[in-house]
C-alpha cells in the first residue's frame, strides 16, 4: 500500500469523506427521475436545454464554492514540486478529497511503493494562488482517475481573470 505523509503544512487533516463526494451523491441523487411507488406512471414534465444547463450550472457552482472551502491533499512529486499533469494543453494540478484517494493514484501510477509526501491546501489557495503561478492554462483535478473526479479548468469565474482561458463565447 501506498504510504501518504503530511509534510507539515500547518493546515488540519481532512475528514475522511469530503464534502464534496457528499454534494455529488446529492446532485446525482436529485438529477435522477423518482420512481412512484404506486399508481400510474406520470410523464415527467419536458425539460428545456437552457434549463437543464442553467442547472447543470448552478449545481457545479455549489461544488466549486465547496472546493473552494475544503481542505484537500496536493502530493509533491519525487523532485519536490506540486504533482501536476499536462493533458490538451492544459497543466493540472492533481488534489485529493483524502489519503485513500491519494493511495489510489499513487497504485494506479504504479508508485505505491513509494512515500508520497503532500500538504493539505485549501481549493481556493490552489485556484486563487497556485494556479496563477504555473506557465500557461492551468486548473486543479480533483481525484483524478476515480469516478468521484472533477476538474476545475481555467476558465474564467474559476480562476483568476487574468489567467483564465478565453473561449471566445458567452461562459
Amino acid at each position: 500500500m501506498a504510504r501518504v505523509t503530511n509534510d507539515g503544512g500547518g493546515t488540519s487533516e481532512p475528514e475522511r469523506r469530503s464534502r464534496l463526494a457528499d454534494l455529488a451523491d446529492l446532485a446525482d441523487s436529485t438529477t435522477k427521475p423518482a420512481v412512484a411507488a404506486a399508481g400510474p406512471a406520470k410523464a415527467a414534465p419536458e425539460i428545456s436545454a437552457g434549463e437543464q444547463l442553467a442547472a447543470a450550472r448552478r449545481e457545479f457552482a455549489v461544488l466549486l464554492g465547496e472546493f473552494r472551502r475544503t481542505a484537500v491533499l496536493v502530493p509533491f512529486d519525487a523532485y519536490g514540486s506540486l504533482w501536476t499533469a499536462d493533458q490538451g494543453g492544459v497543466r493540472w494540478i492533481c488534489a485529493f478529497s483524502d489519503e485513500e484517494a491519494l493511495a489510489r493514484f499513487a497504485r494506479a501510477q504504479g508508485d505505491a511503493d513509494r512515500e508520497w509526501t503532500y500538504q493539505t491546501i485549501l481549493g481556493a489557495r490552489l485556484l486563487d494562488v497556485m494556479v496563477p503561478m504555473l506557465p500557461g492554462p492551468a486548473g486543479v483535478a480533483l481525484d483524478a482517475g476515480s469516478d468521484e473526479g472533477m476538474l476545475f479548468p481555467p476558465v474564467q469565474g474559476i480562476v483568476p481573470d487574468a489567467v483564465a482561458v478565453d473561449l471566445g463565447g458567452k461562459q
